[in-house]
């Protein structure tokens, strides 16, 4: 299998008999051009609704390629980003869908919409949408029952009742599977200290043949690098992604 990253947490996952696209949002070096070339059939996932994991723009592919199927969390129909005819499956948190090429199943998110577990070819694929430990950098500072003011996030949260709800989601995932032999997950700098944290509470849970960071853009490509300290610890290995456009076979 080859894995492309696109940017953002947009991947592209390439196996022996189809292609695998993860929440496309824009594509500087023009990777999509080349897929949709290719003569197999094309999987288009997307984790849910915001701008920066979901466009309109996907279902333009079908006038280049006809062989797409596109699994989409239902929470972008419900926010009217897509009308109910354009996806091939809308699924929510504990929703299945397969064919005889692939199987997936919708997990929860710490955010709007679901996690990818897919199946193919005898790997496991677990794709994070955007589930994570969001507020992790607020957990010293708060008194447990109090909220704290977020001024980058405009509100009040309480981060240890977020940090239950993200254990508590990997607690569902792990009844489905304990392992995957590719995992993409959120390891933004953005969120401030502590932003491994989601990260390291996932490789403690799960085994994991290869750790792939995503939605790290804003914060650069050395940021997410901050993560293969701790899966090094665990002898997992950690793809340094260096540009938009590389490719890794797995």
């Amino acid at each position: 299998m080859t894995l492309t990253y696109i940017f953002h947490s947009g991947l592209v996952l390439e196996t022996e008999q189809s292609i695998l696209v993860f929440d496309y949002w824009m594509d500087p070096s023009g990777v999509t051009g080349g897929v949709l070339k290719k003569n197999k059939p094309l999987y288009v996932f997307s984790s849910h609704f915001h701008e920066d994991h979901f466009t309109r723009a996907i279902f333009e592919w079908k006038k280049r390629k006809s062989d797409i199927t596109y699994i989409l969390s239902k929470d972008i129909l419900r926010h009217r980003r897509a009308n109910k005819e354009e996806a091939d499956a809308w699924l929510a948190k504990g929703a299945s869908w397969s064919d005889d090429r692939i199987s997936v199943k919708a997990l929860g998110s710490t955010d709007s919409g679901v996690s990818w577990i897919v199946e193919t070819e005898g790997k496991r694929i677990f794709h994070a949408g955007d589930l994570n430990n969001w507020y992790a950098r607020f957990l010293p500072d708060v008194v447990p029952g109090e909220t704290i003011y977020s001024e980058e996030f405009e509100e009040e949260i309480d981060p240890i009742v977020h940090e239950k709800q993200y254990l508590g989601e990997l607690k569902d995932i792990r009844k489905v599977a304990d392992g995957f032999d590719l995992v993409m997950f959120p390891i933004d700098g953005r969120i401030g200290n502590g932003y491994t944290l989601g990260g390291r509470q996932f490789i403690e849970r799960f085994k994991v043949g290869m750790f792939v960071p995503m939605h790290f853009v804003a914060s650069g490509f050395e940021s997410s690098r901050r993560m293969k300290e701790f899966t090094d610890e665990k002898g997992i290995p950690f793809w340094e992604i260096t540009k938009e456009g590389e490719t890794i076979e797995l």
